[in-house]
């Protein structure tokens, strides 16, 4: 049955409630006429209703490793969710609802059901742990979650830290009490969530660069914001486009391959598994078009072309970490293709610098994508002539919007958002990266933050200190480096590096793991005591006194 009206439902205001104050806000800007969305607007109607009204409930829209779907039948699923979610689980509007899966049609499905219901996603990655599932349970007050039964074990421990999840519905199981057995008892129809297009409709929590990580609250037009600004002018892309990508659909990158193909009635490639052999396999199989990953991938299957057929291709999109030019020029002699390069990140949703195939200059990011405003200022803020290095600052429809966090004014000052990039504009307003500002580690396309590391190593009884940078790597462009001192009369040898690798992974997402470990006497400090990162990151035979270097 349809869902009650939103009039006869009790509205959860948490989120309005703890959006940051409107004078901390970035000025957002809708100069583009595709971007003067309505007052009042449920975004999922826009990527998938309005197709099966259209007659397009026919076309294939996911295509998944074990299920495809069409838009119809995506509709209908999405729906019978919804009708879950509300029936069922007592969903009002506003209720955050935590997802956990990996890249699979039945996570879309529950993605735009939470969000056709009214609902908030808070949508995690597959490889956390038990704690680091509980911060965003805690921090947004969430009661529902859904998730993969294969990811049960981590879930269910993470309750014990999160008193106040009610509820975990598992789908891919069995039993009456499976989202899908739940399903089968509703209907395939369902009326969206009359919501307004400042509602909030996503909190994409941040890999954390200092202290824990932070909430940035999207509302319905960002979602469509992104489509018709980056997808519209810069990938330009139609509905007889089949998109496919690595970045989980827990990152804000990762809704490039659901997103942009939806808003035109493409098609998409859902991969649970996507590394450079997996995603190469399934763009030949699948004939995808229009392929989102990291440079490190693309490096990657520069060895793997006589095996793969990648033909299909007509778009290379390249983000998550810096695009050398030995990337670019390698990709463009061995396919015919250029990568476009691209920065976006959690606080603005996704890609605001980039530019269109005709427009690329290689080793630039680009320009503002049409949308967005870009300059280079100083630490004033002012803005610094072409050829002077300064600190990005961006602004544009999409904008960050913290979840009640005293760092909204570190991110935004004077109407601007400040990503903490540093960057120079040449004379005709291209912007050419130099480097992060702070300390986070961009590692084949993921962001790992240096303290979060250090936590894990430092639970460890074997370490007395450690410092974590990153570290130069031919493969993978960065990877996670820690210095450690270990705690008197331990050995400081492979065993230990070893075991202090497998300890973090266990401790937390598996890929924030320090793949190479070195033994050191002291660390770097300020005269305050605090660990000198920078000392490590460009000296750190002279910084650190080696004692055993151990790398896996």
């Amino acid at each position: 049955m349809d869902a009650p009206s939103e009039s006869d439902i009790a509205v959860d205001t948490f989120a309005r409630d703890h959006l940051p104050p409107r004078g901390s806000w970035p000025e957002l800007i809708f100069a583009l006429p595709e971007l003067r969305y309505s007052r009042r607007l449920n975004c999922v109607t826009h990527f998938l209703d309005r197709w099966i009204a259209q007659g397009h409930g026919h076309a294939l829209c996911l295509i998944g490793e074990h299920e495809s779907l069409t838009y119809r039948q995506l509709f209908e699923r999405v729906n019978r969710i919804a009708n879950v979610l509300v029936n069922r689980l007592g969903l009002r509007p506003g209720n955050r609802v935590l997802l956990r899966s990996g890249n699979t049609p039945m996570m879309v499905a529950t993605y735009l059901a939470v969000i056709k219901a009214g609902g908030i996603v808070v949508a995690t990655m597959p490889l956390l742990r038990a704690r680091e599932i509980a911060y965003p349970v805690n921090k947004a007050r969430i009661a529902i979650a859904l998730c993969d039964y294969r990811l049960a074990e981590e879930m269910e421990a993470a309750r014990a830290h999160a008193p106040g999840l009610e509820r975990v519905v598992y789908w891919g199981g069995s039993g009456p009490d499976s989202l899908e057995a739940l399903m089968a008892a509703e209907s395939p129809a369902f009326t969206a969530a009359d919501t307004a297009a400042d509602d909030v409709c996503l909190i994409a929590f941040t890999s954390g660069t200092t202290g824990e990580p932070k909430g940035a609250m999207h509302f319905h037009r960002d979602m469509l914001a992104i489509c018709d600004t980056y997808a519209r002018h810069v990938v330009r892309a139609g509905p007889a486009d089949r998109f496919i990508g690595s970045a989980p659909f827990a990152f804000t990158f990762g809704l490039a391959i659901i997103l942009f193909p939806m808003r035109v009635g493409g098609s998409a490639v859902v991969l649970e598994k996507a590394g450079p052999d997996e995603l190469a396999q399934a763009i030949g199989r699948d004939r995808a078009t229009v392929c989102f990953t990291a440079p490190t991938a693309y490096r990657a299957m520069l060895s793997k072309l006589a095996a793969y057929d990648l033909s299909s291709l007509r778009r290379c999109i390249s983000a998550g970490e810096s695009l050398n030019r030995a990337t670019f020029d390698n990709w463009k002699a061995a396919t015919g293709l250029t990568l476009l390069d691209g920065i976006g990140g959690t606080e603005m949703l996704h890609i605001y610098l980039a530019s269109p195939e005709d427009e690329v200059r290689p080793g630039a990011t680009g320009r503002p994508v049409p949308g967005y405003e870009a300059r280079v200022v100083d630490d004033a803020g002012q803005e610094v002539p072409p050829g002077t290095v300064g600190r990005l600052a961006v602004r544009g429809p999409t904008g960050c919007r913290y979840l009640a966090d005293s760092r909204q004014t570190t991110y935004v000052k004077d109407g601007w958002n400040y990503p903490g990039d540093s960057y120079v504009m040449d004379e005709d307003g291209y912007f050419w990266y130099q480097a992060r500002c702070d300390d986070m580690i961009v590692s084949s396309g993921y962001n790992i933050s240096g303290p979060k590391v250090e936590a894990a190593l430092l639970r460890h009884p074997d370490v007395l200190e450690c410092g974590v940078v990153g570290a130069p790597d031919p493969d993978r462009g960065t990877i996670v480096k820690a210095y450690v001192v270990p705690a008197p009369g331990v050995a400081a040898d492979s065993v230990l590096a070893k075991a202090l690798q497998d300890f973090v992974k266990a401790e937390i997402a598996p890929y924030k793991y320090p793949r190479a470990i070195e033994f050191v006497e002291s660390l770097p400090k300020t005269a305050s005591g605090k660990i000198q990162r920078f000392a490590l990151r460009r000296h750190p035979a002279e910084a650190a006194p080696q004692v055993l270097a151990a790398s896996a």
